[in-house]
């Protein structure tokens, strides 16, 4: 749901300290609030979600609604579905669970914000939204963002029109091509050069903006009083975009032997070294199609595999990974692979950032590159096929941290100390309890110790008690409301109703059902829903199945009922069923029979895990763990 609230800022502290005033603030945020409320419905209203999803997804028509691949997982089989009628519009995927309106897909495809979205729609139907009336602070504090990317946007055209037209950028463009760069990436990435003098962009941009503002960009660099000078010189200058494509700031590779080789503009109020990735905003398409993203150490390693036909890669800009990093990667990928070198640097930032992908619950893996190669040397003596095969089989990093661990410490008796000193501490930081006691009990058996051991005072699983309520079935499931014929008659409970309305109207993919798992979960049906189903078996066995014969076989008044008036307004609702819907639709039906059954599955193991807990059985114990940790991982 959306908070108005966050949109309503006002300040709160003046207005309790002055009691006649309250009144009057309220009545503002109660009508800004409104307005806000009727902005929302009439984008919503306007946006057609079948438009909006379809320029990213492939969209085929089933029935009344779309299906197609989902954009937030893998999948080979539609399970993606786009339902354009009624007032709120929505997309649900029955493979991952992803749902929402048009703002939820564009919010979740694109890692917008609510308020990124709503103007993003608001502006493509021409719908004003109402605005807060800022404070000065704010009001200056918006300028200066606006006018810090207007000046990045204008050096950026500068270095870019330099390093194609300048006489003076042979040697850049000769170093491009030496590098295997061609033409059409210095174009896609708006490569550019920053020549060997002083004042080149400062010369430039001083006449154009207040002095003062592109000393804040970064781009150059007081001297004294009233002088500046360039910071980036001699250098191939790389734009670093932000998740909008907006120049928040550069990195520059230095063409001669210089220190430091790379350099990158300083934090601003539009750029933050822990939050934005070099070339996620260009390569995020990929990634997501993808659902991994390949993080490199270097500007030219990214733009050398994109080359190549890698074009999955981000690079953090001379920081290692921060949690900020990985929850924005989180949005686009379920599994990030870091592709270092080898040295001691890579190590400690992989072992750093090992908390950062269980917080996120972020899949991540360790693919080291062979000695004495990286990136570029790689994929030029082996491909792209060498890269993919390196990146395939990556660890998985909590075990390539392990065994660097136990190459640094040894596996004597001090060395497993100080391992498990750190993996505790590692591990500690994992929200999620069956995470944590599977990767402790996975290297308690690498170091010979018990979970207890290497988790002291961490709380045993304990199996629930309580009844797992089964997902949703599809809201557009058939179904129908009995009018009771007689005082007797017993409605079914509204899941299995849908389920039932399904398999009357569709009886073509009763088989697929039933090898989809349909008998283990009829089975904690009503005895109804049970017998029907029988009946159903009975029939397909014999010959062909037509749903109009179940009535020559049920002999219950209640089962007999249901299938009569299922028959009865099916025909009437819905004739000559959609063989596409129903095709859709089983697609769905399966989908929601895997989950229930994965459900089922883990409180079952739930349950012989405690049991393997209270005998005191370590190898059962991390068998189970891993079994509750893959199906609580799948999607």
């Amino acid at each position: 749901m959306i908070d108005i609230q966050s949109f309503v800022v006002y300040d709160l502290t003046s207005a309790l300290n002055n009691v006649p005033d309250w009144q009057n603030l309220v009545g503002k945020i109660m009508t800004f609030s409104d307005s806000w409320d009727e902005a929302i419905n009439r984008v919503r209203e306007a946006a057609d979600i079948v438009q909006i999803i379809g320029e990213h997804v492939q969209l085929k028509r089933a029935g009344n609604r779309f299906s197609g691949l989902c954009p937030f997982h893998g999948e080979k089989t539609p399970s993606f579905s786009v339902n354009p009628q009624g007032q709120f519009q929505f997309f649900k995927c029955f493979g991952c669970g992803e749902s929402g309106d048009v703002f939820d897909f564009l919010m979740k495809y694109q890692n917008l914000s609510f308020p990124e979205a709503l103007k993003d729609l608001a502006r493509r139907y021409q719908i004003s939204l109402p605005e807060r009336k800022l404070n000065e602070a704010e009001q200056e504090r918006r300028r200066q963002r606006e006018l810090l990317h207007q000046v990045n946007e204008a050096a950026a055209q500068l270095f870019h029109e330099y390093l194609l037209k300048a006489p003076q950028a042979e040697a850049a463009r000769q170093y491009l091509r030496q590098r295997g760069v061609p033409p059409d990436f210095v174009e896609q990435y708006q490569l550019g050069y920053a020549p060997a003098q002083w004042d080149f962009i400062t010369s430039q941009l001083i006449v154009k903006f207040p002095a003062e503002l592109v000393e804040q960009s970064g781009l150059i660099v007081r001297k004294d009083k009233n002088r500046w000078y360039d910071r980036f010189r001699d250098r191939v200058m790389f734009p670093i975009l932000d998740l909008s494509g907006k120049t928040a700031a550069f990195g520059g590779r230095i063409l001669g032997e210089g220190q430091p080789k790379y350099m990158n503009s300083p934090e601003s109020l539009i750029f933050e070294k822990s939050r934005i990735l070099f070339g996620l905003h260009q390569h995020r398409e990929a990634i997501r199609k993808s659902r991994r993203a390949i993080v490199v150490e270097g500007n030219f390693d990214l733009l050398l595999l994109a080359v190549h036909g890698i074009s999955n890669a981000v690079a953090p800009l001379g920081t290692a990974l921060t949690k900020e990093h990985v929850r924005t990667l989180r949005s686009y990928c379920s599994e990030v692979v870091l592709l270092f070198d080898g040295d001691s640097a890579g190590l400690k930032a992989a072992r750093r950032s090992i908390p950062f992908f269980l917080n996120e619950q972020l899949e991540a893996k360790v693919a080291l590159l062979p000695q004495g190669h990286d990136p570029d040397s790689l994929v030029r003596e082996k491909g792209a096929a060498g890269i993919q095969e390196l990146v395939n089989t990556a660890a998985p990093l909590p075990e390539f941290v392990f065994s660097a661990l136990a190459q640094e410490h040894g596996l004597t008796l001090s060395g497993k100390s100080k391992i498990m000193a750190e993996l505790t501490d590692l591990v500690k930081q994992s929200p999620d309890q069956a995470q944590r006691e599977l990767i402790a009990a996975h290297f308690g058996s690498k170091l010979g110790v018990s979970l207890g051991q290497l988790l002291p005072g961490t709380p045993l699983p304990q199996a629930k008690a309580e009844v797992q309520e089964l997902p949703p079935l599809p809201e557009d499931m058939p179904v129908f409301d009995h009018e009771p014929i007689h005082e007797t008659f017993v409605p079914l409970p509204p899941k299995q109703q849908r389920l039932l309305s399904f398999l009357v109207l569709y009886p073509e993919h009763f088989n697929e059902l039933i090898q989809g798992g349909l008998l283990d979960y009829v089975r904690g049906c009503v005895p109804t829903v049970q017998t029907v189903v029988a009946a159903m078996q009975q029939l397909t066995a014999e010959g062909s199945f037509m749903p109009e014969l179940l009535l020559s076989v049920l002999s219950g008044s209640q089962e007999r009922q249901h299938v009569a008036d299922l028959l009865r307004q099916g025909s009437d609702d819905v004739a000559g069923n959609d063989e596409e819907q129903g095709q859709a639709l089983c697609g769905e039906l399966l989908a929601w029979l895997r989950k229930a059954q994965k459900q089922q599955d883990g409180a079952e193991l739930q349950q012989l895990l405690q049991r393997a807990i209270q005998n005191g059985d370590d190898g059962l114990i991390q068998e189970l763990l891993q079994k509750i940790y893959i199906i609580r991982s799948e999607k």
